[in-house]
């Protein structure tokens, strides 16, 4: 399916150059190994020596990793930024760090194997990135996702909560526009909210920024003012580049699909267009950002 799903991004992008490319964790499976990457990530993606790469580390890839040692093949294959270099505030680790891209700030937290306190150090180091950075666009990435009710559940996991409960408040409250995580094999996109920290039950209407579905042809783009703290982020769960199962809605999710695919973000100015592409290059889900 990993093939398929490939080729189908192809087939929608052409000719068109990547920028920069982000993995959300369990890169290669089954744990990790050099022999797993080699195979399902260097040989399955070889157009990626032409972009970027950008990862998170997730629970299969920790199977042979250590985040507090910093040592395995995940963290010998990858050298994120540890001291700043590519913009942002050094977090001197390659667990997690940011970077900037033209006018966007990208931020990678490790929500496996390091400390997910709300006063340890990731997060404290979080909360000062995300609030110091000046780009127009904040976009955050991490493997257990705050909101999914796919081959995971975030009511009921440990890692999901927590990061739904610890890391979310921070993030909103710095402007973050999106975050991305896999771990669920399903895509999941949410309406753009703010405030929600609980169990699925306690999602109410109020804590919907805009209930539309933002695509321009249907409601309208979702609208945000440059900087403002919690004026709505978009939550999805893009774990179906290699496997699809089932999923069931949540209330915070206006779309669902248990479809293989992948996801694009294109960015131009104040202007973010996301676009969910399954393994035959069709859109099957879509929205867009404005700013200002």
């Amino acid at each position: 399916m990993a093939a398929q799903v490939r080729d189908g991004y192809l087939k929608f992008t052409g000719t068109r150059h990547t920028d920069l490319w982000l993995m959300l964790g369990d890169n290669a499976y089954d744990t990790g190994t050099w022999d797993e990457y080699q195979q399902g990530v260097f040989e399955m993606y070889p157009h990626l020596r032409n972009s970027v790469l950008w990862t998170a580390i997730g629970n299969h890839d920790a199977g042979s990793a250590s985040s507090e040692w910093q040592s395995g093949p995940y963290y010998e294959l990858f050298n994120p930024p540890t001291q700043g270099e590519a913009g942002g505030v050094p977090s001197g680790t390659a667990a997690y760090y940011s970077f900037d891209y033209g006018n966007i700030h990208f931020i990678c937290l490790d929500s496996y194997g390091s400390d997910r306190t709300s006063t340890g150090a990731m997060l404290t180091w979080a909360a000062e990135d995300a609030a110091v950075s000046d780009q127009d666009w904040q976009i955050a990435f991490w493997h257990h996702p705050p909101y999914t009710k796919g081959s995971h559940d975030s009511d009921t996991e440990i890692e999901l909560i927590e990061m739904r409960e610890r890391a979310l408040p921070i993030l909103e409250a710095a402007g973050v526009d999106l975050v991305l995580s896999g771990h669920s094999h399903s895509y999941e996109r949410s309406y753009l909210i703010d405030g929600h920290y609980g169990t699925s039950d306690t999602f109410t209407p109020q804590m919907m920024r805009d209930r539309g579905s933002g695509r321009e042809d249907a409601s309208e783009a979702y609208q945000k003012p440059l900087g403002a703290a919690h004026a709505g982020t978009v939550y999805i769960v893009a774990g179906t580049s290699a496997r699809a199962d089932e999923v069931s809605p949540h209330p915070v999710m206006h779309t669902s699909l248990s479809i293989p695919g992948s996801l694009v973000l294109d960015v131009q100015g104040k202007r973010l267009d996301v676009t969910f592409v399954d393994d035959c290059g069709e859109v099957r889900d879509y929205f867009t950002i404005k700013k200002g």
